[in-house]
């Protein structure tokens, strides 16, 4: 499928990709290709263009490009970006899901550890939105309909998602998501001990200008990022780590791990912050062994999405749902805990 826009650039689809064909018109000053092509291509957000430069995947005289290249009159620019969950083509598939909660309007799943919320650039099969599809097809009263993720949480946290059944569900779940008004709680195992040991988090999170996967707080002059709230309470310290919780009033992508790394206090075993190496602790080669085994035990950060709480789309009544500590993570909790009591840390 390929049309042509009214600025002609030519749109060819894929199973995975949008590519956008276009040549730079003739009196275009040198500007930056990633400041040209947020204006340029107005179906694609800012973000997706950025990893598709990241990914090499614009493409400029034949040639990948960096943020940096400034486009020139006439330049021939291609560009590869991926397509939205929402337009990929879902397939079914009979996968396990911990469904916790169903009506006719909504499902809470509590999801494991290490599974991807939706398919996407590399990961196009064994995704909860392929579970849910399947789950959702083998019902009369669901088949053809779709299910909606309302909101997500990483491919390594564990815990609670509501998932909309239809168009209403999702159009009344949104809602309350950009009103502040649902109530989500995680569990998470910190480094360290935090002092205060309840507070607030109030910055602007963005995109870490020399890692794109990677987000961090940014000074309040700058003109990026978003601006994220978290609540947080030290529910029991052991001293080298902590228990932690965690209310969300905003939902932005990493924001409790950002936010806990940005207090001094990264989340236990999050490799991909920091997490997974000794940050606190003795010299002891025992203490060592200890902290390996724990990695080993969870090898995934130590975050939980405990509970949800929000009015019922339909009921307009309010309604909470509590999970436990997966296994993993209550195990290496009940470690620090025990340890702390024995070895007075």
């Amino acid at each position: 499928m390929s049309d042509t826009t009214e600025n002609e650039i030519e749109i060819q689809e894929d199973e995975l990709f949008l590519k956008y064909t276009f040549n730079v018109d003739a009196g275009q000053e040198p500007l930056r290709v990633d400041k040209y092509l947020v204006n340029k291509i107005l179906r694609a957000s800012r973000n997706k263009l950025q990893e598709a430069i990241e990914r090499k995947q614009v493409i400029v005289g034949g040639k990948a490009v960096k943020a940096s290249y400034k486009v020139q009159p006439n330049d021939h620019i291609e560009v590869m970006v991926d397509k939205e969950p929402d337009e990929l083509e879902v397939l079914p598939q009979d996968i396990p899901l911990n469904v916790m909660y169903e009506d006719d309007d909504l499902m809470i799943i509590n999801k494991e550890a290490g599974m991807v919320m939706h398919p996407g650039f590399g990961n196009r099969s064994g995704t909860l939105l392929n579970a849910l599809a399947f789950l959702l097809d083998d019902k009369a009263t669901h088949k053809g309909k779709r299910p909606w993720l309302v909101h997500r949480i990483d491919k390594d946290t564990s815990g609670l998602i509501v998932v909309a059944k239809n168009n209403d569900a999702m159009a009344h779940l949104s809602r309350q998501f950009k009103d502040h008004t649902i109530e989500r709680t995680y569990n998470a195992l910190v480094w360290g001990s935090m002092d205060p040991d309840e507070g607030t988090v109030s910055t602007i999170i963005g995109r870490d200008q020399y890692d794109r996967k990677k987000f961090v707080v940014l000074s309040e002059d700058e003109k990026r990022g978003k601006h994220a709230v978290t609540h947080y309470k030290v529910l029991e310290n052991f001293l080298y780590t902590s228990l932690v919780e965690c209310k969300l009033e905003t939902g932005r992508t990493h924001q409790i791990r950002v936010h806990l790394k940005h207090l001094g206090h990264t989340l236990f075993s999050d490799d991909f912050y920091g997490g997974k190496r000794i940050l606190k602790g003795v010299v002891f080669s025992k203490y060592k062994q200890f902290v390996e085994n724990c990695f080993s035990i969870m090898p995934r950060q130590g975050l939980h999405a405990r509970s949800l709480g929000f009015t019922h789309p339909t009921t307009k009544e309010w309604v909470q749902f509590d999970s436990e500590l997966p296994h993993d993570m209550a195990t290496v909790v009940e470690k620090w805990r025990s340890a702390a009591k024995t070895y007075g840390f």
